[in-house]
């Protein structure tokens, strides 16, 4: 699966973000444009890591994916 990321410079700043439209609140920033994507592509695969939950006993647990 790819995700789009949306990377601006901020003339007030001098810095880069990097947001992803289809992920609320999963953005990032750098000191170059390049830096931005790495840091996002890291933020990115943060979010996405499955946390540590219990389930209870009689919960199916799937995965899935998408293309």
């Amino acid at each position: 699966m790819k995700f789009r990321v949306v990377v601006e410079k901020d003339e007030t700043t001098d810095r880069w973000s990097a947001v992803f439209p289809e992920v609320p609140g999963c953005a990032s920033a750098g000191d170059t444009e390049a830096e931005a994507v790495e840091n996002a592509r890291e933020a990115l695969a943060l979010w996405l890591k499955p946390s540590k939950m219990k389930f209870p006993n009689q919960a199916r647990v799937l995965e899935v994916s998408v293309p």
